[in-house]
């Protein structure tokens, strides 16, 4: 399993849960999960599996050797089967923050409860990442106003709401609000 030269420990794990540096026997599941979900993606076409593969060879395999990668991405698992993927993007070393990326199999997705319980302990999992494994000062989301339920549970998980981005995103010819979300060390230690 490829590891990420920028963390001391690449595993994180809560009870059935874990995450691990992203494998890559997941990476046409995850095209298959962003493909049936690209309303809430910021994706605004189909990928091939041609597309997947020649992006994760050019982009995101090379970010395993980086001392300061602009990404770290995850396979999610429980009771080590794969449910999802995401992790920490726009990486800013300087000033230490990231944007939080996660994307499940697009039937846990279609059930709410399991939904909420997938994405709390991800986020859960990524906050060690950031404040533990990379010692950063914040993490943030965008979101898309359409996603109550996925805001509740960020907002349940301390995700502060700190703005809105007006009409920031056109989804089947409707303007819709993008909804910025942070988190700071200072919370996490608290």
């Amino acid at each position: 399993m490829r590891q990420y030269a920028c963390l001391k420990k690449n595993e994180f794990e809560l009870g059935q849960y874990k995450i691990v540096p992203l494998r890559h026997e997941d990476i046409l599941k995850i095209k298959d999960w962003r493909n049936g979900q690209m309303e809430i993606l910021r994706q605004k076409s189909e990928i091939t599996e041609e597309q997947q593969i020649a992006y994760f060879d050019k982009v995101v395999w090379p970010l395993f050797e980086m001392s300061q990668p602009t990404q770290l991405l995850f396979s999610y698992l429980k009771d080590e089967e794969l449910i999802g993927y995401g992790g920490l993007v726009y990486i800013d070393w300087l000033d230490q923050r990231a944007e939080v990326s996660f994307l499940v199999d697009t039937v846990r997705a279609l059930d709410s409860s399991i939904y909420q319980k997938d994405f709390e302990t991800y986020l859960n999992l990524i906050k060690q990442v950031a404040f533990e494994g990379m010692k950063f000062n914040r993490i943030f989301t965008e979101t898309f106003d359409i996603r109550g339920h996925h805001i509740s549970v960020l907002e349940a998980s301390g995700f502060v709401k700190e703005g809105c981005m007006k009409q920031h995103i056109n989804i089947n010819n409707k303007f819709i609000d993008s909804i910025i979300h942070g988190y700071l060390k200072e919370y996490y230690h608290a």
